[in-house]
C-alpha cells in the first residue's frame, strides 16, 4: 500500500527524478504496437515519457532494477497505466489525446505503487526522500536514519565538501543483502540488515560520506575512500555506543590496507600524535585527483610505510571517545 506521502510525490514527480543524468543511457523500451504507423506521435509520447520517468524511478526503486522494459496496449486490465519493472501496459482507449504531463504523471504513480511508502522532508536548505521496499521496517527505524541525515549530512558537508548535493535519497530494498551502498545522491539500505541492526543509525554517517566524498573513479586506492568514511563515523556518529560499534585495537596481523575501522584508527592515531587535519587534507586532494603515494611524505614528512611502522610501535598512544545517546 503506498502511503500518504506518496500524494505529494505525484503532485511533484518530474522534480523528484529531475537530476536524473543520461536518461538514455542503458535503458531501452520495446513498444508493441501493430498500429504503429499510425500512432506514431503516440508511441513518441509514451517513449518520451519513458525516458522522463523510468531512469528515475529504476534508481530510486534500488537493487538490479530492470533496465529493459516492454509496453504494451491493454484494453480492460487496467484503467490507466500498470506498471512495473521491465513491464508497462497502457489502456489504448484511456491515452488517446492524452497530454504529455499527464501520461508521465500517470506513469510514475503506477511505478511508484511498487513502493511501500514514499516520503519527502526539508530541513534548513537539504532535501532527504525516503523510500521504503520494506512492509515490515520499524517506524522507530526509519524515524533514526531521517533524523540521523539531517543531524550530521550538513555538517559533513560544510566540513569536507560544500558543493556536495543538498537533496539525497534513501532506499530500503529487501533485495539488497549486503549491508547500505552509496552511489551518486542515493544511500541503499539492507532491509534485513537494518531489521537486525535497528541501533546502526550510523551507517547513515558512514554512507553519507561517501557522497560528500564524491571521488569518482581512480581517484585513490578503496582502502583509503572507507577508511576516511569509517574515520568519519568515528569522529561524527552520533550513537556509536548504542550500535556497539567501535574502532579494534592494533594487532600485528593487521595493515592499512584492510581498510574500514581499522584504517579509521590509524587515521585518529595520525591526527593526534602526527598532523591534525590530515584526514581532511587527504580528502581534498583524493576529490581533485591529486593524491599520490608521495600525499604522505608532504603532508608529514614520511612515507605511509614509516607512518605505520610508527603507529605499531605505540599504537595505544591514542585516545578513543565514541558518541552516545545516552
Amino acid at each position: 500500500m503506498i502511503k500518504k506521502f506518496l500524494i505529494f510525490a505525484l503532485v511533484s514527480c518530474s522534480a523528484v527524478f529531475a537530476s536524473a543524468q543520461n536518461r538514455e543511457r542503458g535503458y531501452k523500451i520495446i513498444i508493441n504496437d501493430k498500429d504503429s504507423a499510425t500512432n506514431a506521435v503516440l508511441d513518441a509520447k509514451l517513449k518520451a515519457a519513458f525516458i522522463n520517468v523510468y531512469p528515475g524511478f529504476a534508481q530510486a526503486d534500488g537493487y538490479r532494477t530492470k533496465r529493459n522494459v516492454i509496453l504494451d496496449f491493454v484494453t480492460d486490465e487496467t484503467p490507466t497505466i500498470y506498471a512495473k519493472a521491465g513491464e508497462i501496459k497502457v489502456n489504448s482507449e484511456w491515452v488517446k489525446n492524452k497530454s504529455q504531463r499527464k501520461i508521465e504523471k500517470e506513469l510514475f504513480t503506477a511505478l511508484a505503487k511498487n513502493w511501500v511508502s514514499y516520503s519527502k522532508e526539508k530541513r534548513k536548505g537539504y532535501t532527504l526522500t525516503f523510500i521504503s521496499k520494506d512492509p515490515n521496517l520499524d517506524p522507530a527505524v526509519r524515524k533514526n536514519l531521517i533524523s540521523t541525515y539531517f543531524e550530521i549530512y550538513p555538517t559533513l558537508v560544510k566540513t569536507f565538501n560544500q558543493k556536495s548535493t543538498h537533496d539525497v535519497l534513501f532506499v530500503v530494498d529487501t533485495a539488497y543483502k549486503a549491508v547500505a551502498e552509496a552511489s551518486g545522491n542515493r544511500i541503499l539500505f539492507s532491509a534485513g540488515y537494518m531489521k537486525a541492526h535497528p541501533t546502526d543509525i550510523d551507517v547513515v554517517t558512514h554512507e553519507t560520506m561517501h557522497i560528500v566524498q564524491g571521488y569518482g573513479y581512480s581517484a585513490g586506492p578503496v582502502w583509503l575512500t572507507e577508511g576516511i568514511a569509517d574515520y568519519v563515523r568515528y569522529k561524527y556518529g552520533v550513537d556509536n555506543v548504542g550500535s556497539k560499534w567501535n574502532l579494534p585495537a592494533y594487532n600485528a596481523k593487521q595493515h592499512y590496507t584492510n581498510s574500514y575501522r581499522i584504517t579509521a584508527r590509524f587515521f585518529v592515531w595520525l591526527e593526534e600524535n602526527v598532523k591534525p587535519g590530515l584526514v581532511a587534507a587527504l580528502d581534498q586532494q583524493l576529490r581533485a585527483h591529486e593524491y599520490t603515494e608521495q600525499s604522505w611524505t608532504a603532508l608529514t614528512g614520511k612515507d605511509l610505510n614509516q607512518l605505520w611502522e610508527d603507529y605499531s610501535k605505540e599504537p595505544q598512544k591514542v585516545s578513543l571517545t565514541y558518541s552516545s545517546k545516552k
